[in-house]
């Protein structure tokens, strides 16, 4: 696999892949940015650590932002900057266990700003763009123009993330589809300035497992994401084996349905790029048998043309997740009092 291929695998888009092919990678800086509020499920925990490792084995200089003053002016945690900095310790448990690569190095945004220059390149920033254009980049913290209406603090968050590229002068951006916004700013602002424009890399949303429902006017995308406020939407990397196979035979999962189907987003984005065995699928004899897709568009084919029942995909599902969760689950006893203040508590079982 070509490096271009290995930086785009598994991801949606790049913007864009002239600039990134332009790059000299082993003299590139990376980072994403995490707000640190609650437990990490499959994308942060799993998804994410896996594609930063790509990159590092590009040659790329990769940081974790742990975005605590983010978090704090999003309100997450209900605004408790100790029960978020508890947070970020889970995330970074939590992502080395399953894999992180020991030469990403985390940050703490509060030791970003106590840095020196980070309200002066803020405030020089700022001077190149309006407030209407910080509103359209509002989705970015899962929130609309109303809720910023009533606390200007949601306003600053976006020219925040242009911040932070700039004063750890990153080359290339890592995020969801969701955090589109905030790198178009930052080029946007960068060509305005003189200064220089940031590569993104953009990665899937990993729907709810509550299935489509409202359409999420909070972001420019028909996902309703998973959310690590919502235990019931999302597999959490800590979850035990009963939580596991519990809330996968619960997901929505309509038979012969793919889109905004949650069950096939974790096996399309989750267990082909990273489970690293054979998805074996246990049919009923009178049903076919056993079926070991070769990779996701087969099984997408199968599962379209009824092939597959949901029961039989699901129960697969779990157990590959609950073999490729065991890591972070080894973690539990370990984080278990931070996990508790954190108002997570797994159910009973290995």
């Amino acid at each position: 696999m070509n490096t271009l291929d290995l930086l785009k695998r598994n991801m949606q888009e790049i913007v864009t892949e002239e600039e990134l092919l332009s790059l000299n990678l082993s003299k590139s800086k990376g980072y994403i940015g995490f707000e640190p509020s609650g437990i990490p499920h499959l994308g942060t925990g799993v998804l994410w650590p896996k594609k930063i490792n790509d990159l590092v084995s590009a040659g790329v200089n990769f940081t974790i932002l742990l975005a605590d003053w983010h978090a704090f002016v999003n309100n997450k945690l209900s605004g408790d900057i100790e029960k978020i900095r508890l947070s970020g310790k889970v995330f970074q448990e939590g992502m080395k266990a399953m894999g992180l690569s020991d030469r990403v190095r985390f940050i703490w945004a509060s030791d970003l700003v106590d840095s020196g220059e980070y309200f002066t390149t803020l405030i020089q920033l700022s001077k190149h763009t309006s407030l209407s254009r910080l509103k359209r980049a509002l989705p970015i913290m899962g929130r609309v123009e109303g809720e910023a209406e009533k606390d200007f603090s949601m306003f600053i968050y976006p020219i925040m993330q242009v911040t932070d590229i700039a004063v750890m002068d990153v080359d290339i951006a890592l995020g969801g589809m969701d955090q589109r916004h905030a790198h178009m700013l930052q080029r946007d602002i960068a060509e305005k300035s003189g200064g220089k424009k940031v590569t993104a890399i953009h990665g899937p949303l990993l729907g709810s497992l509550k299935g489509p429902g409202r359409m999420d006017s909070q972001n420019d995308s028909d996902v309703v994401k998973m959310s690590k406020s919502d235990p019931d939407s999302a597999i959490f990397i800590f979850d035990s084996e009963e939580s596991i196979r519990k809330k996968i035979s619960r997901a929505y999962c309509p038979v012969g349905e793919i889109k905004g189907n949650p069950v096939l987003d974790i096996i399309r984005h989750i267990i082909f790029p990273y489970y690293g065995k054979d998805f074996v699928i246990n049919r009923p004899r009178d049903k076919g048998g056993e079926i070991i897709p070769h990779d996701y568009d087969e099984l997408e084919i199968e599962f379209m043309h009824g092939r597959i029942h949901p029961a039989d995909l699901k129960t697969a599902t779990g157990e590959a997740l609950i073999e490729l969760l065991l890591p972070a689950r080894k973690l539990y006893e370990k984080l278990e009092e931070d996990l508790t203040a954190l108002g997570y508590t797994s159910p009973k079982g290995s």
